[in-house]
């Protein structure tokens, strides 16, 4: 599995940060998330999916 952060939607709201923060990384400038790697670990997948379930600006995918 591999995430992406859309940074023209992502609006550093941290919510990916709180949910999975093995996978998110904040801008110290403007705290707008960065995935910490393309490829999710498998033991970190579960929270991805549901850091990307609680974007409000539906930033964040996922791709197979």
């Amino acid at each position: 599995m591999k995430v992406h952060v859309d940074q023209q939607r992502c609006q550093g709201h941290t919510l990916c940060a709180m949910i999975a923060p093995q996978s998110f990384e904040l801008s110290d400038i403007d705290g707008h998330s960065s995935p910490l790697g393309e490829a999710v670990p498998s033991d970190q997948q579960e929270q991805v999916r549901e850091a990307v379930h609680s974007c409000p600006e539906r930033a964040i995918t996922l791709a197979e």
